[in-house]
């Protein structure tokens, strides 16, 4: 099944190569999946907007310098592969070409081995909103259960690794799709949201989204007094089937739901934007960092079509203007816009909180807007024709990025850096099979992890909420009280900033492999091998710094980041062993040098 001599096929054109890039940056599966968390880290969320375009700024600077590199050395193996070339064609950089390749290529895997399973473990959390909306008294739309998110994440795992082990043509025509359908979908529903923004002035009459049932209505609830918690709290009358039921006037008529936008709570907590310009606006330098330290996860794959430099046709024309072609579409033009529209959204009726405390809020505004736009009850459909399209982007994502960490694993284990066997391919499907594989197994295992305390932290539900959950092991094994939730980590976002330190370990040493590629090379244009580099050098230090201190100077949560960083060094700690003994088993030393001289 698997021999060392078989070699991948050049099949790939322009359109091919941008669209796997396309479809590991996805807007279609990230706005989905990031507005959440975002909206749940701390204070920061105002400045989501503004924060997405700065993190798109670094990405650029990363992605000039991969196109820059991916001209000179067009090859498998992505920054591992320039790392080595970069270093070899260099007087006095050759004899570490060894140790930056491997530097490179194993702080790469902390990103594409964890990157993976946090998406089908964020479409477990999809599924489990879905079913949970089809089926509310099995299973809660808001607050799914994480043993059923948990098979999920491991069945799409498995299912996607079997596309990627079919052969690259496959997965290209698959991205290509659904490229096309995602992209249509989020814009249709970016400018619902703008509209219906724009159609209901404060004091107009609009709806109000209830999170138990999932649904939308357009009047004033029903209230009444009850002790929650040792405090007398307003608490919604709801029918036997957990309806709510609207006020009623003096008169008997049901009292109509009128829309406002404030912009902070009697606390100080950030609830709407009340106007565009908001939307736009910093609003403090230090939310707009986290921001993009959060937003880093939705632009990254630009680089992924690196890796398939021999699958391409004319790796040194077309790579390079993939890579800054899928990252201008994506990120500038659909990321840019869709966050615009979800944020300029928020109303009394659907406010940044309730989108924190949801799984899925972009579900819950398409409830809204569609009831808006397309009649009563009508918004349920829309969403759900929406989701079949998230659950389209997820796993072409998810595809790209399988395809793009097996085939870096795959030139690490034809170098010996890795097993050998992940050096191998398939002898019919021309695919690293075996990298794959092995990449669906932990993928199964990060997106467990990544779903099983989703709404920790600060989006633990409150105690009310859970005590709605419908009973039984699928629907409310996992969850216990507001207070214990709050006090554990959120895993969701612990394994998106672990894999997001990879991204930034990955970007900053690519930077600077860049400006290595370029020393003294007869093309040298200073803004393009030297600025930009070390403004994306900088950029990437610095964002991955801010994880740490930012939550000391008030910015987010402390536990998360310290625990993607104990990762990350776990990680580091775990290559700097396996370096050493597999140099010692091969009797290969770190510098070139040295190993000539011992031959």
């Amino acid at each position: 099944m698997a021999d060392s001599s078989i070699e991948m096929k050049p099949t790939l054109g322009l359109t091919g190569l941008t669209m796997n890039a396309m479809a590991l940056i996805a807007p279609g599966a990230f706005l989905w999946l990031t507005f959440a968390g975002q909206a749940a880290y701390g204070a920061t969320s105002p400045a989501m907007w503004i924060g997405i375009v700065f993190a798109l700024l670094l990405c650029l600077a990363t992605a000039v310098c991969y196109a820059e590199m991916a001209k000179l050395y067009p090859g498998t193996g992505s920054s591992y592969y320039f790392a080595e070339q970069a270093f070899l064609n260099h007087h006095k950089a050759w004899p570490y070409a060894r140790l930056a390749k491997f530097v490179v290529g194993w702080g790469s895997h902390l990103y594409y081995w964890i990157y993976p399973g946090v998406m089908v473990g964020v479409i477990g959390v999809i599924s489990g909103y879905l079913v949970g909306t089809i089926w509310p008294t099995f299973m809660s739309a808001s607050n799914p259960g994480p043993l059923f998110m948990m098979l999920m994440a491991v069945a799409f795992s498995f299912g996607i690794s079997y596309i990627a082990h079919r052969g690259i043509n496959g997965s290209t025509a698959v991205n290509i799709a659904i490229n096309i359908v995602q992209i249509s979908a989020l814009i249709l529903f970016a400018v619902m949201a703008t509209g219906y923004r724009l159609n209901h002035p404060p004091g107009s009459i609009a709806y109000q989204f209830d999170s138990q049932t999932s649904a939308a209505y357009s009047c004033e609830f029903a209230t009444v007094k009850s002790m929650v918690n040792a405090q007398a709290t307003d608490v919604i009358v709801r029918a036997a089937d957990s309806t709510p039921q609207c006020a009623l006037d003096s008169r008997g008529k049901i009292v109509p739901y009128r829309v406002t936008y404030p912009e902070h709570d009697s606390s100080g907590g950030f609830l709407t934007h009340p106007a565009a310009a908001s939307v736009v606006r910093m609003h403090n330098f230090g939310w707009m960092f986290v921001q993009a330290t959060i937003a880093i996860l939705i632009l990254v794959g630009f680089e992924s079509v690196t890796s398939m430099g021999r699958e391409a046709k004319n790796a040194k024309r077309d790579v390079p203007v993939a890579v800054i072609t899928s990252l201008l579409v994506q990120g500038a033009f659909c990321y840019l816009f869709e966050y615009f529209a979800a944020n300029y959204f928020l109303n009394s009726g659907y406010t940044m909180p309730t989108a924190a405390g949801s799984a899925a809020p972009i579900g819950d505004m398409m409830i809204m807007v569609g009831d808006a736009v397309l009649g009563p009850g009508r918004g349920r459909i829309f969403m759900m024709c929406e989701a079949a399209t998230v659950f389209l982007a997820l796993i072409g994502t998810t595809l790209s990025c399988i395809n793009t960490g097996a085939r870096v694993t795959f030139a690490m284990g034809k170098d010996q850096e890795a097993p050998e066997g992940f050096g191998l391919l398939h002898s019919k499907n021309l695919t690293p099979h075996r990298a794959i594989w092995a990449l669906a197994l932990i993928s199964a295992m990060v997106g467990c992890l990544t779903v099983s305390v989703y709404f920790g932290g600060g989006a633990a539900p409150a105690d009310s909420s859970l005590q709605a959950l419908p009973h039984g092991v699928w629907s409310s094994l996992g969850y216990t009280t507001h207070d214990r939730m709050a006090a554990l980590p959120n895993t969701f976002l612990t394994a998106s900033l672990a894999s997001n330190f990879g991204t930034f370990l990955l970007y900053m040493l690519s930077c600077l492999t860049c400006m290595v590629c370029y020393h003294k090379h007869p093309n040298f244009k200073p803004v393009r091998h030297l600025v930009i580099p070390l403004f994306g050098l900088v950029a990437n230090l610095a964002c991955m710094a801010f994880y740490l201190i930012g939550p000391f100077m008030g910015y987010g949560t402390k536990k998360e980041p310290l625990i993607a960083l104990g990762i990350a060094l776990a990680w580091g700690t775990y290559g700097w062993l396996y370096f050493s003994l597999v140099s010692k088993k091969t009797k290969r030393a770190t510098r070139v040098g040295e190993e000539m001289s011992i031959a």
